[in-house]
């Protein structure tokens, strides 16, 4: 999903633009900027490694003073040599004894946190990041994975108007994320947020999990409302499937609960060794290799053993290791082990691989994009002819070719949409496009006349409504939400 990398944040959370950043591993700065003060986070490859700000509560001798490591005392004599030496405030606090380099070492990872965190309670301020060069004068460095760092910056935020209109709908269904570099970020989750994570099954609504949790109404939300912050949990589809063979455990819980929340293994030479020894033939391996199966695996064992390994290699594991190296290192095999996994998961591709593995063509094969403009204008025709299984089998082709092309994805919907007992299915591949897409007013409104063919009114109104405040003059929304108003 593309992110607008300028704006305003009351438009777009800091939380998913900062994961968006994250996961394309961009290097810059990104800015908040309210007419009372600007802040700044500074981005390696994605992580952040130092903030600023212009606002006199965030300067070091305010911060430390507030955290109780120095006197007012202090503080007033260190900031008189400051303003005739021209040294860090910092230095200067060494220099007097006031601080240990220990402590100095602390003060500024805590003003770094601090910084980023109060970011999250800003609700209106132009945000902008620019890619590029970042300031390489700081030698001390915030060295904290992405998602710990958002899940304590999100826990600050209060406003019950706020999270719940950033929430879905509480009649929404929540599921765990698909995601494995969301479900395995190694956050320390509360007994509390473990306890609602466990009532998250894909099949009670946000209403039904907070009623069933015995905790208050407000407590519960935020706690859903930290956890879909931080990627862990995602919304489920709504239209259940006809047949409970219809619902494949692709859309379901991707692994068990225990297997997500149970701690890694202590960092150890053998660990790291192994990372190193993936990462040297890395080139080399083909996908089987990559995934450590056979060509015997069935689509079960595939999926078992991405997810162990996606475990294994997520990027965030050896965040404390000083060798920068690993952490690129990591970072390649987790994305190699995925993209074989894309491509092995679904039963058709994996015997087109294996094919190519066995006996490879001599000639170069056209390129992805190209294939998969190809199988769209296919669906294209035979949906004009009304084959309509035929339209959705190429549609079907052209999202796993290019899975990042919402249009294929829109197509897609609408070809299912047309078939008996797909509803469910097409509402599936808009969602796709939505999550891609999340400001074409279209998509909502095909998300609505969906809704509404599957007797789902309320829904179908909600959506139409989302599609006019993006889109006023959208003919389909219009009549569609004048239709399904009570």
């Amino acid at each position: 999903m593309e992110i607008p990398l300028k704006g305003n944040i009351k438009d777009e959370s800091l939380a998913k633009l900062l994961v968006h950043l994250n996961r394309h591993r961009k290097t810059g700065t990104l800015s908040l900027r309210t007419s009372a003060f600007t802040k700044f986070v500074y981005l390696q490859s994605g992580d952040a490694i130092f903030a600023s700000s212009t606002y006199l509560d965030d300067r070091l001798g305010e911060m430390l003073l507030k955290a109780d490591r120095i006197t007012v005392e202090h503080y007033d004599r260190a900031t008189e040599i400051l303003k005739s030496s021209g040294k860090r405030l910092g230095a200067i606090l060494v220099e007097l004894g006031y601080l240990t380099p220990k402590d100095l070492f602390w003060g500024i990872k805590y003003q770094v946190k601090e910084i980023i965190h109060s970011m999250f309670l800003i609700e209106d301020a132009e945000y902008e990041f620019r890619e590029g060069q970042i300031p390489d004068q700081e030698v001390i460095t915030l060295k904290m994975s992405m998602g710990t760092l958002i899940y304590e910056g999100v826990k600050k935020i209060d406003n019950w108007t706020r999270i719940r209109n950033e929430m879905p709908d509480t009649d929404s269904v929540l599921r765990l994320s698909a995601d494995p570099l969301s479900l395995f970020q190694g956050i320390d989750l509360s007994p509390q947020d473990v306890k609602i994570l466990a009532l998250v099954d894909g099949q009670k609504t946000i209403g039904e999990i907070i009623e069933s949790s015995g905790l208050g109404s407000f407590v519960a939300l935020k706690i859903l409302y930290v956890l879909w912050a931080i990627g862990i949990i995602e919304q489920a589809t709504t239209i259940q499937a006809e047949t409970p063979a219809d619902s494949s455990a692709e859309h379901g819980e991707t692994v068990p609960l225990e297997e997500i929340l149970r701690p890694l293994p202590e960092r150890s030479e053998a660990l790291l060794n192994r990372v190193e020894a993936v990462y040297a033939k890395l080139e080399g391996m083909n996908k089987y290799e990559l995934l450590e199966i056979d060509a015997a695996a069935d689509s079960d064992s595939i999926k078992k053993n991405y997810y162990r390994l996606a475990k294994e290699f997520h990027p965030d594991r050896y965040f404390s290791v000083t060798d920068d190296s690993i952490k690129t290192k990591l970072t390649e095999i987790f994305d190699a082990i995925t993209k074989a996994y894309s491509s092995l998961k679904d039963e058709k591709t994996r015997e087109e691989y294996l094919r190519t593995v066995i006996s490879p063509r001599k000639d170069a094969a056209p390129a992805p994009d190209m294939k998969a403009e190809e199988q769209f204008k296919n669906g294209v025709e035979e949906f004009k002819k009304g084959n309509f299984w035929g339209a959705a089998d190429s549609f079907k082709w052209s999202t796993r070719l290019a899975p990042e092309n919402a249009q294929y994805w829109s197509y897609l919907s609408l070809a299912l949409s047309k078939m008996p007992g797909k509803l469910k299915d097409a509402e599936e591949a808009l969602l796709a496009a939505v999550k891609l897409e999340p400001f074409n007013a279209n998509h909502y409104a095909n998300l609505g006349l969906i809704y509404a063919k599957a007797g789902l009114r309320k829904r179908a109104h909600s959506n139409f409504q989302k599609a006019l405040k993006i889109d006023p003059s959208n003919g389909k929304a219009k009549k569609g939400f004048e239709q399904t108003g009570e």
